[in-house]
């Protein structure tokens, strides 16, 4: 054993020690360098990597080890210290090698109660990335309510435009670790109901103030219908996203055609582009919600559809990979299997193919083959409703 071992006091410490209380299994495990320095650390670990700026965070075979935020006089001392600097008192909790639980004065409270607390007051401004964490974190434990503190500092925060400051990658990893909860729904509802949409999804500015549609269609505002319908494909990180992007053409929908929103899905399709670029999401989850954004009324009307737009519909999900993705947004935003027949519409025309002299005319031959698809949707499409 390194002797500087002896000098070290190190904790587990964070959202593990909350998952094993609440009977989870923990995903990642931090730890908290009580008593030591980095160098006597580094001495006891010559292979940790150092990393951080604020405070010193080191690495080691995937591991996170991190030195107090601030010190105290003694080592119990400063670990109530460092739990009291944590972002959410459930998150400030810290078990020792003999089994010691350690936590802030409100987080074994809050833990039973499922409520979710900025640890002090200047919690945002410290750290401004951890609204976005809370977002995701109501999205993936949504037993757990919002503190009215935890909504008063995200006012605050975003009084202040604190949020300017974060990288935008960085949100982005956080939406999508709200999008693989259980309800993702609530990522959205979080920051609306703590005035956090700008400047990072400024599209749904006025979402939670506009009506969905036609009372007979819609009974919610477009930030409550995107967010049940998030909550309904709730499973799917990359459906979640198109649900979250499918209706942001309705916000741009001027007031006096209102509660109609005549031609959305077109409006749509760019605003949600903006989103996902600007929170540099991965290229298929732009191309996903724009796509859901433009093509889910389409979509949503597939049996009324003529047999070329059929099959002009169903190329472009085929290719792009998001066939099953708009089926499941499309049967949550419409209440029934309007994409039933698609799949099997697919594989039909997929058989199509043209003749050999027929090839490599340009335009010409993918009008010719286009036709063919047409007639081979209409003439299943005949067989399925007569047999």
């Amino acid at each position: 054993m390194p002797e500087n071992l002896n000098k070290l006091k190190i904790l587990i410490a964070g959202g593990s020690i909350r998952d094993l209380l609440l009977g989870r299994t923990p995903k990642d495990l931090d730890y908290l360098i009580a008593s030591g320095s980095a160098e006597e650390f580094l001495t006891a670990f010559p292979k940790a990597r150092p990393v951080g700026k604020s405070y010193e965070i080191f690495y080691l075979k995937g591991l996170e080890f991190s030195l107090p935020r601030v010190r105290g006089n003694n080592t119990d001392e400063t670990i109530d210290l460092d739990l009291q600097a944590r972002d959410f008192t459930i998150n400030s909790l810290a078990l020792d090698e003999e089994g010691e639980l350690y936590a802030h004065p409100s987080g074994l409270e809050d833990l039973y109660n499922r409520i979710l607390r900025p640890c002090f007051a200047d919690t945002f401004k410290e750290d401004p990335l951890r609204v976005f964490r809370a977002a995701a974190f109501m999205a993936r434990f949504p037993e757990f309510s919002a503190h009215p503190e935890l909504i008063a500092q995200m006012k605050r925060c975003s009084a202040n435009s604190w949020l300017k400051q974060i990288a935008p990658d960085r949100i982005g990893v956080e939406l999508r670790k709200g999008l693989n909860g259980p309800k993702p729904g609530n990522f959205l509802r979080l920051l609306i109901k703590g005035k956090c949409l700008e400047p990072w999804f400024s599209e749904f500015y006025g979402a939670d103030e506009i009506p969905a549609g036609p009372p007979e269609y819609h009974d919610k505002s477009i930030a409550g219908h995107t967010a049940e319908i998030m909550d309904k494909v709730a499973g799917d990180q990359l459906t979640c996203w198109m649900a979250m992007c499918h209706d942001l053409g309705k916000v741009l929908t001027p007031s006096e055609i209102l509660p109609s929103h005549y031609g959305h899905d077109k409006a749509g399709a760019e605003p949600a582009k903006k989103l996902g670029s600007r929170l540099m999401l991965p290229v298929k989850f732009i191309r996903a919600g724009e796509t859901a954004a433009l093509l889910h009324m389409k979509a949503g009307n597939y049996k009324e559809l003529r047999p070329g737009t059929k099959v002009d519909l169903l190329m472009k999900l085929h290719v792009s990979g998001l066939l099953e993705n708009m089926i499941n947004l499309c049967h949550a935003d419409r209440k029934e299997e309007v994409l039933k027949h698609a799949p099997a519409d697919l594989a039909e025309i997929l058989k199509v193919s043209l003749p050999i002299h027929e090839r490599n005319l340009g335009k010409k031959s993918g009008e010719k083959l286009r036709n063919m698809r047409a007639m081979r949707i209409k003439a299943f499409s005949s067989n399925r409703k007569w047999a």
